[in-house]
């Protein structure tokens, strides 16, 4: 059986760039396809080297990790080693359903024209082998990763927050809420709910003592010099959760909310902090509400 060179090429690339592909759509990665094109072109380069040699030196694990560090390097160009090794475990892991979907496949097929040469298994219906066995993989790598998405440990679901207004810092433990698309109707900005008792160094007592009072339009017990400097600032949010139907939150603009999760800061200067006047949990394991977009 004669194999060509360029056919080794283009199959590995493919092969490759599906791989990488899959890893992106796992890690939920902005996808940059020269990339992922030039991350595949390494692998298939080293593919082909390989298989005109024939040294045994091309099929040495640290060799082929080193590879792999720098393919993931090339594709994804993760910011910290954190991300490096959870880009290149995801990278192996969907390599192996890959892999496993095509010996599979080749064991259900028995193709009559396999060639094994310096641990590569090549055969003339290798794309055909690549596509099939690719679908077989994705669908499993999808489902696996939804029922993985679904065990999220408690750890995940928590982040640290710090909350600047008046020039005063608070900070906090918050909860993702995946489900928390709460925005300010007029001008769609996202909310982050907070517990009031968390505000007392930066909004004055007057107001958060009296959220109910000021939300039915009862200003009584404000003092006029405070009714003044925030009755402007505050705006009113309407909601549907925290164990309440059509209900309405009072909220502030922050001057800062820095959001830190697994290592990374991320700061937003448009946010608006919805003051919720009761405890968000029993036990106070977080006291603060944000959506998912704010990671």
């Amino acid at each position: 059986m004669t194999i060509y060179i360029d056919v080794v090429l283009i199959e590995n690339l493919v092969m490759n760039y599906i791989i990488l592909f899959a890893t992106a759509v796992v890690l939920k990665l902005k996808i940059k396809q020269i990339r992922l094109i030039s991350g595949s072109l390494v692998g298939a380069i080293y593919t082909v080297i390989s298989y005109i040699s024939g040294l045994r030196i091309y099929a040495n694990f640290f060799l082929k990790l080193i590879l792999s560090v720098i393919i993931i390097y090339i594709a994804f160009n993760p910011k910290n080693l954190k991300k490096l090794l959870k880009f290149t475990l995801i990278f192996y892991l969907t390599s192996f359903v890959f892999g496993g979907a095509a010996f599979a496949l080749i064991y259900v097929v028995k193709p009559q024209d396999l060639l094994k040469n310096n641990g590569l298994i090549l055969s003339l219906n290798s794309l055909k082998i690549i596509a099939i066995s690719a679908t077989i993989a994705f669908i499993i790598i999808i489902i696996g990763f939804k029922v993985v998405k679904n065990k999220i440990s408690a750890k995940d679901m928590y982040c640290d927050v710090e909350i600047k207004i008046n020039n005063t810092p608070i900070e906090t433990k918050a909860m993702i809420d995946t489900g928390n698309f709460l925005k300010e109707p007029i001008t769609n900005t996202p909310v982050i709910v907070v517990e009031h008792t968390l505000l007392y160094e930066c909004i004055p007592k007057e107001i958060l003592n009296h959220l109910e009072s000021i939300l039915g339009g009862d200003f009584s017990e404000i003092p006029g010099n405070i009714k003044e400097e925030y009755m402007p600032k505050l705006k009113v949010i309407p909601f549907s959760s925290l164990g309440k139907q059509n209900g309405m939150l009072l909220g502030i603009k922050a001057e800062m909310v820095i959001v830190k999760h697994e290592e990374e800061e991320k700061e937003n200067t448009n946010v608006i902090i919805g003051i919720y006047n009761k405890s968000l949990t029993k036990r106070g394991e977080y006291r603060a509400l944000l959506g998912i977009e704010f990671m």
